[in-house]
């Protein structure tokens, strides 16, 4: 059974291990004709690798990307697109104590039950070093978007991390780029720089959340009544390593409102309906408004730690573990990247279908 893959017409199929030679993925599906080279791609890689603060793990690797198929005098040709990253700092002997030790939080023991054998370097196929070739992915989505809906633009930021939330008040997008918690509130950043600090001396980790935006999404991407595009939106961000929720628009928060308070009213404007608020995060009946599509996503506390858990191993004896190596204290920082090419992937996946289907939008309002 394969299951490495996701999207529906632009369909990406990820390969390769944490401690491997090299890992990367193959896209289909790609219009042909869109200029894309490695350092269009690598602008994105650039911004999820480890290494480029205190507050991530120190794994140093360039994450550079190769194309090797599927792209000739520097554009798309309609044929399969296969990127490469090759690993170049692994440490797999950090990892030769827990062999026989099944790590707490992680996917050892679920891998190890299903197939009988697990690679205990770094967490092999589970690792979200995985997550690098998705990125590379979303690079080659947000250059076809940018052909394709100009005025598209996918943003991420960190909101929360622990119990800590950041002031909306104080919301600056620029902010996201100054900061390495990719945070849009500046005393948020000098909070959780403080906080995140003391957890990681202590061997600790903490959890996030991660707000993903797209703007200028065109209406009507989406179909019923299993192909809606938040539905495709939640399994993508779910897919994500150490994702354990995913909410769209005010998500769970709806439960606590009255219709009165939830419906996003419309009146007409100067070049169509206008709507008065998004509770429902750009997405009503698994179909895009036109508003701007917003998503969240959970993320768990980093699972490798250097305080003491108790566990078993694989002989059936209650043992007692301690994980080394180089491990983000809080993985919701370098989520972010990910989380954006997550969206790019499936809404230009969308735009595909959406095409494929009716063309142009059918539905017209103030037209007879």
């Amino acid at each position: 059974m394969s299951l490495n893959a996701f999207g529906h017409l632009f369909r990406v199929t990820t390969w390769g291990e944490s401690h491997g030679p090299a890992l990367g993925c193959v896209i289909d599906g790609c219009p042909p004709g869109v200029t894309v080279d490695e350092a269009s791609i690598q602008q994105w890689l650039d911004l999820r690798k480890p290494g480029t603060s205190k507050y991530v793990t120190q794994r140093r690797e360039p994450d550079a990307v190769e194309i090797l198929s599927g792209v000739f005098e520097g554009v798309t040709t309609g044929t399969p697109i296969s990127l490469m990253i090759r690993n170049a700092d692994q440490r797999s002997k950090d990892y030769g104590d827990i062999k026989d030790k099944f790590r707490p939080g992680h996917a050892d023991y679920a891998y190890f039950t299903k197939y009988g054998i697990r690679d205990y370097r770094g967490g092999g196929r589970s690792s979200a070093r995985e997550t690098a070739a998705r990125v590379a992915a979303g690079g080659v989505a947000r250059a076809v978007l940018g052909d394709m809906l100009p005025g598209l633009s996918v943003r991420g930021a960190m909101v929360q991390m622990g119990d800590r939330v950041i002031d909306r008040t104080a919301w600056d997008w620029d902010e996201v780029a100054r900061n390495p918690f990719w945070t849009p509130d500046a005393q948020a950043a000098e909070d959780w720089a403080e906080y995140l600090d003391g957890l990681r001396k202590a061997g600790d980790s903490v959890g996030a959340v991660i707000e993903i935006v797209a703007s200028g999404v065109p209406a009507g991407l989406g179909a019923p009544i299993y192909g809606k595009i938040d539905t495709d939106l939640a399994a993508a961000m779910m897919s994500i390593n150490a994702v354990k929720g995913v909410e769209i628009g005010d998500g769970f928060a709806a439960a606590a409102l009255t219709g009165s308070a939830n419906a996003d009213e419309m009146r007409m404007g100067p070049e169509g309906p206008e709507f008065s608020s998004n509770h429902a995060g750009g997405v009503l009946g698994g179909i895009s408004t036109g508003q701007e599509i917003v998503l969240r996503f959970a993320v768990k506390p980093t699972s490798s730690i250097l305080t003491p858990r108790a566990t078993v191993d694989r002989f059936g004896k209650d043992a007692e573990i301690v994980t080394k190596g180089r491990h983000d204290p809080c993985v919701g920082i370098r989520a972010v990247p990910v989380g954006e090419a997550m969206m790019a992937c499936i809404v230009l996946d969308h735009v595909l279908l959406h095409r494929g289907q009716v063309g142009e939008n059918r539905g017209v309002i103030g037209q007879v």
